[in-house]
């Protein structure tokens, strides 16, 4: 009776250690995964985006463009940084980190190192790497393949039925 007093509890305690190893792989024989969700922070930034900001712009500008800033410090009110990050599982992670200067206010420098296109950031949030990025516009022969909308040979009709006399909106 002692041996499997010993043996039972080390035999647990094997089990429990192997549940860590199943966070580190990409699931437990293959075939079953635990679910990880995707973790989206800040504002995203491209580059056609930052190339909209110019010394000179306003701080509406500025956010008209940008969106608002993730980090607008109240003791630092001549910076804005736009961060960005993007953890997905079986992906690498992605960081970017615009910080605009203000001189008063207006926009006195844009630090903006290394950021995507659209079209790399469309394609770089893709789960399949081997997918082809996704298109963003029809070609002109798709266009043109377009179904034509039917012409009105008349107009609508006028909408029948008793007209509403309605009381003045203000007290004479």
């Amino acid at each position: 009776m002692r041996p499997l007093a010993v043996l039972l509890p080390l035999a647990a305690c094997a089990l429990l250690a192997g549940c860590e190893s199943l966070q580190r792989t990409d699931g437990f024989m293959g075939f079953i995964t635990p679910y990880r969700i995707d973790i989206v922070q800040g504002n995203v930034v491209t580059r056609e985006q930052a190339a909209l900001i110019k010394p000179g712009a306003t701080r509406l500008q500025v956010r008209d463009a940008l969106g608002t800033p993730l980090l607008a410090d109240a003791f630092h009110a001549a910076r804005w940084d736009y961060l960005f990050y993007l953890r997905r599982p079986g992906t690498e992670a992605q960081r970017r980190d615009v910080v605009v200067r203000f001189e008063g206010d207006v926009v006195k420098s844009i630090e903006a190192p290394d950021l995507p296109s659209e079209r790399e950031f469309v394609a770089s949030i893709g789960r399949d790497r081997r997918l082809a990025p996704p298109r963003l516009e029809l070609s002109e022969d798709e266009r043109a393949a377009l179904p034509t909308p039917p012409k009105r040979e008349t107009p609508p009709a006028e909408p029948t039925g008793p007209v509403r006399a309605y009381p003045p909106l203000e007290r004479p």
